[in-house]
């Protein structure tokens, strides 16, 4: 204690060292080894050298551009189809929950207690030609006889939507749940109506926690291989699916890690259009 009081300028610095060497050799050093090994040529049998292969990123997007589309789009869909059923969910949670309202969180992130494999398994079996989802939609006449959920689009998008909703309710509850409902009330007072109040006090104070949500579900979303795997068939793989395909069964290391930098480089390029989009003041609230 004697040396931080003597050294106080030092003190920030010594609370971020763990964090800083903990990002190093965890964050920088793999980073910079797959920057490398994507630069690299050659194939498993005769070994890889470092070439300046900056062809491995333009075969990448020319060889893998659906792919790449399909992974956004379908994150793209998840992402709203997870915002429009959280938002009500999270709204009546931290308004009308009272004493219950802890209950009900559990209930959101109950599914974190399965493993994130399980919990695909699980929709595989629902979704299933002849599970109870299927049979139900043949009988109502939505799907035809021969018609299946499985390995479609519609399979997949429901799994990423299922699998990331707990991502977007939370950070909305949070942002509602600390809303002072005084404003609310004084909207009513002068004479707005329940819906206008709710459209210019409630969703505005309630944007950041729309904006967390929607980064914290888009981003793993496009990324995500194990939905497209198990719940749709090759003409619904998502880059994801290539790029591990590419590192552990084709051995393609230079394909892959440059596949990697082109998904997150464009996700970057994504968060920092949607952030200037929305205003850096509904990210920090």
């Amino acid at each position: 204690m004697g040396f931080l009081h003597r050294h106080r300028g030092l003190t920030p610095y010594l609370l971020l060292a763990p964090g800083l060497v903990y990002l190093t050799f965890f964050f920088a050093v793999p980073l910079g080894f797959l920057v490398h090994q994507s630069l690299e040529s050659g194939n498993f049998d005769i070994g890889y050298s470092f070439t300046w292969a900056w062809g491995n990123y333009s075969a990448a997007i020319r060889g893998y551009g659906a792919q790449f589309a399909r992974s956004f789009e379908y994150a793209g869909i998840a992402t709203v189809l997870a915002l429009l059923f959280s938002y009500p969910l999270a709204y009546w949670i931290a308004f009308r929950g009272g004493r219950w309202r802890n209950l009900f969180l559990l209930f959101i992130v109950a599914p974190f207690f399965v493993t994130y494999l399980i919990r695909t398994l699980a929709w595989e079996t629902i979704l299933a030609d002849q599970g109870p989802v299927v049979r139900i939609l043949r009988d109502v006449g939505i799907l035809g006889s021969g018609g299946r959920l499985l390995a479609t689009s519609v399979a997949v998008v429901a799994g990423l939507t299922y699998n990331f909703l707990p991502f977007m309710a939370l950070p909305l509850y949070v942002s509602l749940e600390q809303m002072d409902g005084r404003l609310i009330e004084a909207a009513q007072d002068l004479y707005a109506s329940r819906w206008r109040a709710f459209l210019r006090v409630t969703l505005p104070l309630s944007l950041p926690g729309v904006v967390a949500g929607t980064l914290l579900t888009f981003i793993p979303a496009a990324g995500d291989f194990i939905n497209a795997q198990l719940l749709g068939s090759p003409g619904q793989h998502m880059i994801g699916n290539v790029i591990q395909s590419k590192f552990l069964e084709l051995i393609d290391y230079p394909a892959a890690a440059s596949m990697s930098f082109v998904l997150m480089a464009t996700i970057l390029l994504a968060v920092a259009l949607y952030a200037r989009a929305v205003g850096t003041e509904k990210l920090t609230g």
